[in-house]
């Protein structure tokens, strides 16, 4: 069924929508420092996430991106494995997909984000600290739109709410006093890691247009743009490359063999991961950070398939090699 209410009680609110909510666990590989030496060692997460159908679940990228394991917990205890489907990392907005559908389930629709107005209020679910359907509430203090770029890979447009927001409330609804999604929760602001009253969310009309309107698959890698002075103490021979951080061994291009990083490194005050291969080019179109590139690139990773063929120029020990899927 899908929850159709009107303003009523939160009380009363929160138990509509409640069952669509899920928490999601992942299990993926992170460096991690042991006995004075830096390993990727399997570690495990939490997330948040809301059901759309009975086999589609919304949660943040940031969740998902790298994972290599996927399991969604509901509320009434059943826990079904999922796969991730499309993901985007500027917007922090994903999809994933259930092995098994959901038998009875209770779906959210996702509003119009355009809709909402600063000092309207809102209320977030989702499992902060574990704490599973936990539920907060406040008001949309600001919108801060990037959505005009042309290129599916940079636009964004987040809602700022002063609603409380912590570690595994990620990927959870941000929701309207009618019931509707209008907001993926995604990071805070804050001096001390904690909650201080500035979290932001990706709107719904973003993720409806990115993972329901222009799906993109998911390639199973982290990867970091680099751009003049650490392309060239990196040797990268072209302006700009994509330095793969790390790779799901079960994906797309972990199956057309890239590799990930073994060192980190802090650069210009920058956390990232050395030792990875450096995209150079993707079937034939060279990375860089133009307009028109990005838009070519966009418009490809937007038509793409599975099983189109992809060609990968890339950069490993200073060496220049190909990877085909």
């Amino acid at each position: 069924m899908t929850v159709q209410v009107v303003s009523q009680d939160l009380s009363q609110l929160y138990e509509e929508v409640n069952p669509a909510v899920v928490v999601i666990f992942t299990q993926e590989k992170k460096l991690e420092k042991k006995a004075g030496t830096t390993q990727l060692v399997r570690s495990q997460s939490l997330g948040s996430g809301f059901l759309i159908s009975a086999t589609q679940v919304i949660t943040a990228a940031h969740v998902v991106d790298i994972a290599e394991l996927l399991f969604v917990q509901f509320t009434d205890g059943k826990i079904l494995e999922a796969k991730v489907v499309s993901t985007f990392k500027d917007s922090d907005v994903a999809l994933i997909e259930l092995l098994t559908p959901k038998e009875n389930p209770v779906i959210v629709k996702l509003g119009d984000s355009d809709t909402l107005k600063v000092g309207e209020q809102v209320f977030v679910v989702g499992a902060p600290f574990g704490l599973a359907h936990s539920l907060s509430s406040g008001y949309v203090s600001g919108i801060v739109k990037n959505s005009e770029s042309a290129d599916l890979f940079s636009k964004s447009e987040y809602i700022q709410t002063d609603a409380a927001i912590n570690t595994g409330n990620s990927g959870g609804p941000m929701f309207n006093l009618k019931g509707e999604v209008m907001g993926v929760v995604s990071h805070i602001k804050s001096v001390n890691g904690g909650f201080q009253g500035i979290g932001f969310a990706a709107s719904s009309n973003i993720a409806k247009k990115l993972l329901l309107d222009q799906q993109v698959l998911w390639t199973g890698a982290d990867l970091l743009p680099v751009y003049g002075k650490k392309a060239k103490m990196l040797n990268i021979p072209q302006q700009a490359g994509l330095l793969v951080q790390i790779v799901v061994p079960t994906s797309l291009f972990g199956k057309m063999g890239l590799r990930g990083g073994d060192v980190e490194a802090i650069i210009d005050g920058n956390k990232l991961i050395l030792g990875g291969d450096i995209i150079l080019a993707f079937n034939g179109i060279k990375f860089d950070f133009s307009d028109e590139t990005l838009n070519e690139l966009s418009a490809m990773a937007s038509a793409r398939k599975e099983g189109d063929p992809l060609v990968l120029k890339v950069l490993r020990h200073g060496k220049i090699i190909e990877f085909r899927n």
